[in-house]
């Protein structure tokens, strides 16, 4: 009963960590997005302007997308470091690049939750886009792409917690095999 009561304990320690990690990424990826849209204002793109045609269909890429790509990529080497160096600390652990692969693919699919949240609600055919009497672009609080990444970045983020948990910070050692059951328990109440 302790043994599960500890391992849950910490699951729920990592659980918040990975959170304030997020939360720091999120600011990241909120500061990254703003400064592509205003640099992309200052060359005269707007963030609504079609980026290029996805792939001959009547769907298109937008300049939004591109600016929330950015923003994820450079979040992402953020949180990456933050929850390897604290949340999913461990003494004996991959390479940096080994481990980077699994954080990026997980995170991917927060990107594409982020990339469809976009979509819809700041399409103004979408009936779930954000209004545009409420969110018109007039100042940095009613810019309909600010909230929409935003709502996208949060709706991708207890998945991503799930997948980071489960692959790409698993416990085991540097030959790739799991430690025992009783060492994996000790390992993970060091990080504490």
């Amino acid at each position: 009963m302790t043994s599960s009561r500890s391992r849950y304990g910490t699951v729920f320690r990592q659980f918040i960590k990975f959170g304030l990690v997020g939360g720091t990424g999120v600011l990241v990826n909120t500061a990254v997005a703003i400064s592509a849209r205003k640099a992309g204002l200052e060359w005269g793109i707007n963030e609504h302007d079609v980026f290029t045609n996805l792939l001959g269909t009547r769907w298109n890429i937008r300049w939004s997308h591109v600016y929330a790509t950015l923003a994820f990529f450079i979040a992402n080497i953020w949180n990456f470091q933050l929850n390897r160096s604290w949340t999913f600390r461990v003494d004996d652990r991959p390479n940096w690049f080994r481990q980077f692969g699994p954080f990026l693919l997980a995170g991917l699919s927060g990107l594409v939750v982020s990339l469809i949240t976009i979509t819809v609600l700041t399409n103004p055919t979408s009936p779930l886009a954000l209004p545009e009497h409420i969110f018109d672009d007039s100042s940095g609080l009613r810019t309909r792409f600010y909230w929409a990444n935003l709502i996208g970045v949060l709706l991708g983020t207890p998945a991503n917690f799930v997948i980071n948990k489960i692959w790409t910070f698993r416990v085991r050692t540097l030959t790739g095999k799991d430690p025992r059951p009783k060492d994996r328990e000790r390992i993970e109440l060091k990080e504490l």
